[in-house]
């Protein structure tokens, strides 16, 4: 009976183990999901800024 709980505290020590490793797997996860997001709203910020200001500086050097 001994090692019958020998056993389960082992199969539990291994349990709590995966289940932290999962947590970190989905940290880290969360984490890239959170940094490309904001990768992509800088990257359409800059474009929305080079679409709106090339025609500007364009009619403007035009103009003159």
């Amino acid at each position: 009976m001994g090692t019958n709980q020998k056993l389960t505290a082992k199969q539990k020590s291994e349990r709590i183990k995966a289940a932290q490793e999962r947590e970190r797997k989905e940290k880290a996860r969360r984490e890239r999901a959170e940094r490309t997001k904001k990768i992509f709203t800088i990257v359409v910020c800059v474009i929305l800024v080079l679409a709106l200001g090339i025609p500007t500086i364009a009619l403007s050097v035009l103009s003159m």
